[in-house]
């Protein structure tokens, strides 16, 4: 157990501070975050492996769909106009599936920011999963934070440039790696990686690698930080989404003020003391720069490095963790109403605790219930309704459609025996990587019968046709009446396709044109 002044003072000051903002076009400072270790570091550690491993490794899955079509897991196929996701096939007109997803991405990134803040920026936003990867390549390379600012303010030498090259060689790599991954989802992974090393690759491959290691090394190597403060909308946005029960990083001046690193010498001239030694340990790994202790700020993506530097501090002073913690607002203005004495003083943290140096049974404590509120509520509703109808909707799709055209001109053919003739292009599109038999039949204009240009098939008022596996076939389909049993200008009648295997079908209401003459 140390005393205050034992525990090492950082000499770190934030970059980005709540009490003097920056100018707009300011040059960037560079901030040299300390490595930090707890369990939120832990957890950070694993959503990072996890996340880079889906991104990276999904493009290699397999998913089995038969012989006629890709066996590749999830696959935006742009030439075909497919979207696969393992046992899921998307078509164009379906886009409205991905549509939903959206919004349910969007009603869930508000319902996590009601309940836990910028969980979504501290742990699994990109821009936050690809810094922390560029930050560990940093650490291995140049050391920790002494040596990092060291070696930045140092001269040019040769040990400088070899480590300067190292680096940034490795970001690039990162940043290929990261384009590189991305094009897989867009076509046969193995194959393409094949063609793009072997130089016979798309341009387009080759372009969109260049851009996105571009971007990749840009935005994680050079910007860092300045893409969450200025690039990103979502800092100006997410305050609306937050309430006074919201969980935030704060820092909990009402057992932490008045800040001493010699609190023997304070207690014995009778002032009051508190937690804070005033070490900057919280400003040390912070990896957007701000000193948390300035309360909420813009900058702050709620990673929660800060809780651990501050918890290790605690440690060995021998006081209890959760001076910097996940906090609500309602919890942080009850405990610093009891730490001013209903705000008659400044914070006093002797009224927060008990005579025995233990917290008072009048301190507020964060339970998980308190999330759990209307708005949270009503966010869960929202985002589970749409889940469900996407879900029902999947599940209940028809895989068998049929889609007519009727032609504009002529719109009828009066024929040598009288009989009336009208002409149809018909769709049929078999969604499915499977052939199909499709039975096309007509129902209903008493009479009729029908023919298939181009196919040697007996005219009838039904003819199977053969698909073939995830196509659409158009058919010239002409339909004849007898004169005789013509009942009008404009008679409904309907197209039926099935597929007698499956038991799937659909209908089309079409139109069949005559002359009033021929009444």
């Amino acid at each position: 157990m140390l005393d205050n002044t034992q525990v090492e003072r950082l000499e770190a000051e934030a970059v980005n501070s709540a009490k003097t903002r920056q100018p707009l076009y300011a040059a960037r400072k560079k901030i040299f975050p300390k490595r930090a270790s707890g369990s939120f570091r832990r957890f950070k550690w694993l959503v990072m492996a996890i996340t880079l491993g889906i991104y990276y490794l999904t493009p290699w899955l397999r998913w089995d769909r038969g012989p006629f079509a890709p066996d590749q897991a999830v696959l935006l196929d742009l030439a075909n106009r497919r979207f696969y996701f393992f046992f899921i096939e998307i078509w164009p007109q379906e886009f409205y599936y991905v549509a939903g997803l959206l919004v349910m991405a969007g009603v869930g990134l508000f319902l996590i920011t009601s309940t836990v803040g910028r969980a979504w920026c501290g742990y699994t936003c990109p821009q936050t999963v690809w810094v922390d990867l560029f930050l560990v390549v940093e650490r291995a390379i140049e050391g920790d934070r002494n040596a990092r600012m060291k070696l930045d303010a140092g001269p040019w030498t040769v040990r400088k440039l070899v480590l300067r090259v190292s680096k940034h060689a490795i970001w690039l790599v990162i940043g290929a790696a990261t384009g590189g991954a991305w094009i897989f989802y867009f076509a046969d992974a193995p194959t393409l990686a094949v063609e793009l090393f072997t130089g016979t690759a798309a341009p387009v491959a080759y372009i969109t690698v260049a851009v996105l290691t571009a971007t990749t090394y840009t935005f994680g190597g050079l910007m860092r930080e300045q893409v969450c403060t200025y690039m990103c909308p979502w800092p100006r946005i997410q305050a609306a989404m937050l309430d006074e029960n919201s969980l935030t990083v704060t820092y909990n001046d009402w057992r932490g003020e008045p800040r001493s690193r010699h609190a023997k010498k304070v207690l014995a001239a009778g002032q009051p003391v508190g937690d804070c030694v005033d070490c900057n340990a919280c400003v040390a790994v912070c990896p957007m720069g701000i000193d948390i202790r300035d309360g909420q700020q813009l900058e702050c993506i709620t990673c929660a490095l800060c809780i651990d530097a501050c918890d290790g501090v605690m440690d060995k002073l021998g006081r209890e963790r959760g001076l910097i913690s996940y906090a609500t607002l309602s919890d942080y203005n009850a405990n610093m109403t009891l730490a001013t004495a209903g705000g008659s003083s400044s914070v006093n943290p002797s009224l927060v605790r008990a005579a025995d140096g233990t917290f008072s049974d009048k301190v507020a404590h964060f339970h998980i219930r308190k999330i759990f509120r209307p708005r949270t509520y009503v966010y869960m509703a929202m985002w589970s309704l749409i889940g469900l109808g996407l879900l029902y909707s999947l599940l209940t799709r028809d895989r068998l459609e049929v889609n007519v055209l009727h032609d504009r001109n002529p719109q009828f053919v009066t024929l040598s025996d009288g009989s009336i003739r009208n002409g149809y292009t018909v769709k049929l599109l078999n969604m499915i990587p499977e052939p199909r038999t499709i039975v096309v039949t007509i129902q209903g204009l008493q009479g009729a019968e029908m023919s298939v240009v181009g196919m040697d098939l007996p005219v009838g008022r039904s003819v199977p046709i053969s698909v073939e596996p995830d196509r659409l076939k158009m058919l010239k389909v002409f339909v004849r009446q007898p004169a005789g049993q013509i009942q009008g200008t404009a008679q409904t009648f309907k197209f039926r396709v099935e597929d007698k295997a499956s038991f799937e079908s659909d209908e089309y209401t079409a139109t069949f044109n005559a002359p009033e003459i021929a009444r």
